[in-house]
Order: C-alpha cells, then structure tokens, then sequence
C-alpha cells in the first residue's frame, strides 16, 4: 500500500472513529458528576444510573433503526440528521428543571448519537473485507477507544471550574462539529444500485435472516454479553471508586480513564496480529481472559481489598472487551456485505440493550457495596463464553 494510500486509510479511519467515540462521550462524559446529580435534584443514586440506562436503551434501539435506514437511503443522510437531533437533544439535557426530564432527553441523545457508532461501520464494511477489514476495524477502534480515555477526564475538567449543565453544553458543541464534519468531509459509500427496498417488511426479513444465522448470532451475543459488563462496570465504578474508596472526581477519572488505555491494546494486538493469528482463536483468549479477570474482581469486592487490587483486574477486564469485539466484528461482518447496516446495527444493540439491563442492577445493595460488579461482570463474561461455545464452536469445529 502507497504512503498516500495509507494516509487516506488514516484520515478515514479518524474521521470514522469520531463518530464512533460520539457513544463513549455520551455515556462516559457525565459520570464523575453522578454525586453532583444525586444533590443537585434530590434524587437517588438507582434514578441518576437509569438516566445512564435510558441513554444506552437509546443508543440500541436508535442502532436498529439508523442501521436499517442507512440500508435504504445510504450513509451520509441519516447521519447528517442524527447529528443535527443529537445537538438539540444534548442541549435539552443541559437545561433539563428534573431528573424525569433529563432521563427523557437522554434516551433521545443515545438514540441520536447510535447513528455515529453503526453507519460509522457500515462503511467500514463497505470499503473492505476479510483481514483488511480487521486491520481497519482495529484502527477505527483505537480512534474509537480514546472515547473512553478521554471522556471523564474532560467531564472531571470541566467540573472542576462549572457544574453538570456544562458536561451537556460541551456534548452539544461536539455535535455540532460532528455535523460539520459529516456535511463537508463525510462521502458516500453506499451508491444506489446497492441499496436495500425501501420496505418495512423487508428489513424485517433482513433481521429475522441474521438472526436464523447460527454463527452471526454466536458472534453477536459472545460479542454483545461481554461488553454488556463493561456497561456495569460504567454504571457502578463513579459510586466504588468516589464512596467506597474516597477518590476525587479526577483521581476517578484518572482511573477510568486508564482503562481507555486496556481497550486500545486489546483492540491493536488484534489487528497487528490477525495475520498471524486467527480471530476465532483471539476470540476465545479474551474470553477466557475476561472470566479470570471478573473472578479476581468479585474476590477483591467480597474481601474489601485494596484500590489497586480492584482496579488492576478491572484493566484486564476492559482488555479482554477490546479483544473480543475488535476479532468478534470482523467475523460476524464477513459474509454480510449485502446488508451490512441491519448487521452491524443487530451487533451493536445487543450490548447497549443487555446494558441497560445490568447497569441498574450495579447499585441494587447501595453505594457502598462492590459484590454486586464482581457478580455482574462474572455472569456476562460466563455467559459470552456458553453462547460462543454453543453456537460457534458447534457449527465449525476444529475452527480455533
């Protein structure tokens, strides 16, 4: 590959990997001002992680409709107006007078930003194939990934000189860029003659095929189980790190955002390596490594052991994440290519529609309790591992 080719492939993968990190911005950005929420309206800890799960229902029900809809009326479009209502919408939760509010406008923010994380895929797959595809998934996700190196850290900054409203008063001025950025520089890679029918019907049929798909849906759920647990993680470490364990808002989001750092190698040695070593086989290491590392986490929980001896576990957790969805994507995406936006929106709503689930449930014993990560984190990294026996590994075997 030429050096202008390679930076071509760079400067996609950059602008991509911005609308990918327009998800962990969203989510990640307001977390060290969960106690300042708590106060601010006089509500519950359980209220404030529903406005958390409210925006990831969002962000999976918005894949399944924006995926769909970039099938039939291609990429560029269905971005430009999901930006725009993501601007509007990040705007509303700024001046949100209560938490009923700002729980509704944040489902209608998830919803918004889902179009930055499946479209920003779909093209991914429109352009390549095969091992180009997990090189280039790799480097969009190590764009994609700083999202979450980055996020609390900026949002930890911006409360250290105003309050929560300015968190959602920045989201909206990322928004807006993003806006610019898909009007100016985004170029269609969905032309016409490759579009899906404009039908209801159809893309129901599209889905029910994906899901009679035995190995697409392995792919999907030992995909989408194990990044439902990083959701919990998410929802309960503001709580663990800031109550339990006494951080600040920014030794918080130091913390957090280190694990920004695990997502990235994970995702890299991946896509550096693919050539050399399989996916399947990179996919069942993260798997195993995400059961190891969730059951050091739930052992340090039950004997209240020290800071680092959670968060050290908790690296390795996350890596695992990286591992597994940056070898799982590519898998599950190979063979389809016709309806490359209704797959990549199926692989991207079961992890946000399982973290809505669990990322409530972190809180269930109170703030002052980290069993219930450890038990959480346990139970998705088991149960990615059951699906990806049962439905990969049966239907292919001695493929590993």
């Amino acid at each position: 590959m030429t050096s202008k080719n390679n930076q071509h492939v760079f400067r996609l993968a950059l602008l991509l990997g911005l609308f990918s990190t327009l998800g962990p911005f969203t989510i990640d950005m307001y977390l060290p001002a969960f106690p300042e929420i708590v106060k601010q309206f006089g509500t519950t800890a359980s209220l404030v992680q529903l406005s958390l799960t409210a925006c990831l229902l969002g962000l999976g029900i918005g894949q399944l409709v924006m995926g769909s809809l970039s099938d039939v009326y291609g990429r560029r479009n269905p971005l430009l107006i999901s930006m725009a209502v993501y601007l509007v919408a990040s705007l509303a939760c700024a001046f949100s007078p209560n938490i009923g509010l700002l729980i509704a406008f944040r489902f209608i923010q998830g919803f918004a930003a889902s179009a930055g994380i499946v479209i920003s895929r779909a093209i991914a797959r429109d352009l390549y194939s095969g091992h180009e595809l997990t090189k280039f998934f790799s480097l969009l996700l190590l764009v994609g990934n700083l999202g979450p190196l980055v996020a609390p850290v900026t949002g930890s900054g911006i409360l250290s000189f105003t309050t929560w409203v300015g968190v959602f008063i920045a989201l909206s001025l990322l928004g807006l860029y993003l806006l610019i950025m898909t009007k100016w520089k985004l170029q269609e890679t969905l032309p016409a003659d490759r579009r899906r029918p404009s039908n209801f019907m159809e893309q129901l049929r599209n889905y029910g095929s994906l899901l009679r798909d035995r190995q697409f849906v392995g792919y999907m759920l030992a995909q989408g189980i194990m990044i439902a647990g990083v959701f919990a993680y998410v929802s309960g470490t503001p709580f663990i790190y800031q109550n339990i364990y006494g951080a600040s808002p920014t030794v918080f989001a130091l913390l957090f955002g280190s694990n920004g750092i695990s997502l990235i190698i994970g995702s890299q040695v991946v896509g550096r390596m693919s050539h050399r070593v399989s996916e399947h086989a990179f996919l069942l290491f993260g798997l195993w490594l995400a059961i190891l590392a969730s059951v050091t986490v739930l052992v340090v929980a039950i004997v209240h052991g020290p800071l680092f001896a959670l968060v050290i576990p908790l690296f390795f957790f996350v890596a695992a994440i990286g591992i597994t969805s940056t070898a799982a994507f590519p898998l599950a995406m190979e063979s389809q290519g016709h309806m490359a936006g209704s797959a990549a929106a199926l692989l991207g709503v079961i992890p946000f529609l399982l973290g809505a689930v669990v990322s409530p449930l972190v809180g269930i014993a109170g703030e002052h309790t980290a069993v219930p990560l450890g038990v959480i984190i346990l139970m998705t990294s088991a149960a990615a591992m059951f699906a990806y026996f049962i439905l990969v590994r049966r239907s292919s075997r001695g493929v590993a």
